[in-house]
């Protein structure tokens, strides 16, 4: 009759932040897909991942706006609580520039925080910033930046929730000075590092070598990051990998290519085997679970 782990997660904040801390430091890479909305994140933890992202550039899309810091605090900070609600797993938001000035950044830790995340990660674009991924981006510097990540540790009040610095350096002024950004983020007080359009194997390579806290991977698609294997981000030492944009790119693929033929053909009939069938949606909802529970709490007569 029970419904928990249904309408909140069971496990507290500080426990979930304790995971991500003991992922990061397992040996273990953690894996992290974007999800989507919060029932995409039920289904990132039945299929045995170790985290769940939120990507600031699905948050955007969803709004039906780029990545390109149009999207508010309280968006994101509304967003990463419903996700964060609906799974037992550490929750990794991204939290682009923090929003503003240092002051701006340590504030969206505190509502990061209160909201049951379990990370975020802050970059160093000029707000507002763009896609990790287009050109033309541009980079404050690196003293800037380090304002930024120490008022955010100046201001955490859980030492258990995660600070990740990215770094989008590597595209503007090469590899070389994105490392020496990362050790400076580093000695800020960052946690994790996340290593932003690199190009090849080899530069992770480096990277790795190089930096000596935990390191993230974006595995994004069609970008200019080459694809790599769970396994070869494995074995080049990586702690972390997110897929930020693919559950979005699924789903909307699958939408678009759904409505055309509904559209030329006047009926769905032909894309009933590429759904979810409703008895796996309820499954997934755990559409059972609540109905025992409400029958064990009204199941009564009035008497007379």
């Amino acid at each position: 009759m029970s419904v928990e782990g249904l309408l909140a997660a069971q496990a507290s904040p500080a426990a979930k932040r304790a995971a991500f801390r003991a992922g990061l430091a397992s040996g273990t890479l953690q894996r992290l897909p974007g999800a989507v909305n919060p029932l995409v994140a039920r289904l990132i933890q039945e299929i045995g991942f170790d985290g769940v992202y939120v990507s600031g550039a699905v948050v955007s899309a969803e709004l039906a706006l780029p990545d390109i810091g149009l999207t508010t605090l309280t968006e994101v900070v509304d967003r990463g609580r419903q996700i964060a609600r609906a799974t037992e797993l550490p929750v990794l938001v991204d939290a682009d520039t923090g929003f503003g000035e240092p002051m701006n950044a340590a504030r969206t830790v505190t509502l990061l925080e209160d909201a049951g995340l379990a990370g975020c990660h802050l970059e160093d674009q000029v707000n507002p910033k763009r896609c990790g991924h287009l050109d033309g981006k541009a980079v404050v510097d690196t003293a800037t930046m380090v304002r930024r990540i120490r008022a955010a540790v100046a201001v955490r009040r859980d030492p258990g929730f995660v600070l990740c610095a990215r770094t989008d350096a590597r595209a503007i002024e090469g590899l070389d000075a994105a490392i020496d950004r990362a050790k400076a983020y580093a000695d800020a007080g960052a946690d994790l590092i996340f290593t932003e359009a690199l190009v090849d194997e080899a530069e992770f390579a480096k990277f790795r070598a190089a930096v000596d806290i935990p390191l993230l991977a974006n595995m994004t698609e069609f970008g200019k990051t080459p694809l790599l294997s769970a396994a070869t981000l494995s074995d080049l030492g990586y702690n972390a990998v997110i897929y930020p944009v693919t559950t979005l790119r699924l789903a909307m693929g699958a939408i678009e290519n759904g409505l055309r033929e509904i559209a030329t053909a006047g009926t769905q009939s032909a894309l009933l085997d590429r759904m979810q069938h409703r008895s796996r949606l309820y499954e997934l909802l755990g559409y059972q679970r609540y109905n025992e529970f409400d029958s064990g709490i009204f199941d009564f007569t009035v008497g007379e």
